[in-house]
């Protein structure tokens, strides 16, 4: 087993983040479980000896301060951050409202921000740590009724990838992970919001399309506990990948690491990509 890292996850009481909370405990590293309702956080993972529970709202930079402060008072150091929380704002991008695309932008994209921006100067000063954080196919390629967040998942794909060079130098490496449809909590009233008007032009293909995904809440073909055995898996790898998901943008990637290597001389190791099945079903 690799060395016990502390483990800083959001969203951790309901859905994906309770798998990836679960596995990293099973795996013998400490984990700070995060959600804005402790309580629930606590009730799906049960008591355990290196299970910290905290309170945060992603979307306060604040609170995720007051967060992380927790998490070293308690363990000492923050290891690997998951980014993990976020919502579904679904619907024709003129039927959802702007009130409703700033909730998307800033729990999806902002969020994961704030959480990261509380974190960094803990890793900087420990000169290691991952920040992975979950982005979905959405941020690869966009759909219909997906416009809001694919906006945001987009906007995480940008951001982690050029932050990627930036902690680079700091011994801290990045993972964006982009699962497929796996039967997590997504879909379920407490974490989707359908748009609010509703336009004519629009109202037939409405009519047909949320019915399908409201229909398709649990019966998605990944499972999520899986995905989560094969994230810490990767993680405990010495050096993770750029990208874990059903499409690894290759050549992409590889540019990315070209650009690296000739602005400091230096070659990165490719890394090895394990369980990487298990992200994609």
């Amino acid at each position: 087993m690799a060395d016990k890292r502390a483990w800083f996850i959001t969203g951790a009481g309901r859905g994906m983040g309770v798998d990836i909370a679960q596995a990293a405990l099973a795996a013998g590293h400490a984990v700070v479980a995060t959600g804005r309702n402790t309580d629930a956080v606590a009730d799906a993972l049960g008591e355990a000896d290196d299970l910290l529970v905290v309170e945060l709202d992603i979307t306060s930079l604040v609170s995720a301060e007051a967060a992380v402060q927790a998490a070293v008072d308690g363990f000492g150091r923050i290891d690997v951050l998951v980014n993990n929380a976020g919502n579904f704002y679904a619907g024709f991008f003129e039927e959802l409202t702007p009130e409703q695309i700033e909730r998307s932008l800033t729990t999806n994209l902002v969020g994961p921000m704030n959480v990261t921006r509380a974190v960094l100067p803990v890793m900087r000063k420990q000169r290691s740590g991952n920040v992975v954080t979950i982005t979905s196919t959405a941020g690869i390629v966009g759909q219909e009724f997906c416009s809001a967040y694919a906006a945001a998942k987009f906007g995480v794909e940008g951001w982690m990838e050029s932050l990627r060079f930036e902690v680079d130098p700091f011994g801290i490496h990045t993972t964006i992970v982009e699962p497929g449809f796996f039967r997590t909590e997504l879909l379920e009233k407490e974490s989707t919001a359908y748009a609010e008007r509703s336009i004519d032009d629009y109202a037939e293909r409405t009519a047909q399309t949320r019915p399908a995904w409201e229909a398709m809440s649990g019966k998605q073909g990944g499972d999520p506990a899986k995905l989560a055995k094969g994230l810490v898996t990767v993680v405990d790898q010495e050096r993770t990948p750029l990208r874990l998901g059903r499409r690894r943008r290759r050549g992409r990637d590889r540019r990315a690491e070209g650009q690296r290597t000739a602005r400091t001389g230096r070659c990165l190791p490719r890394p090895v990509v394990v369980a990487r099945a298990v992200l994609t079903h």
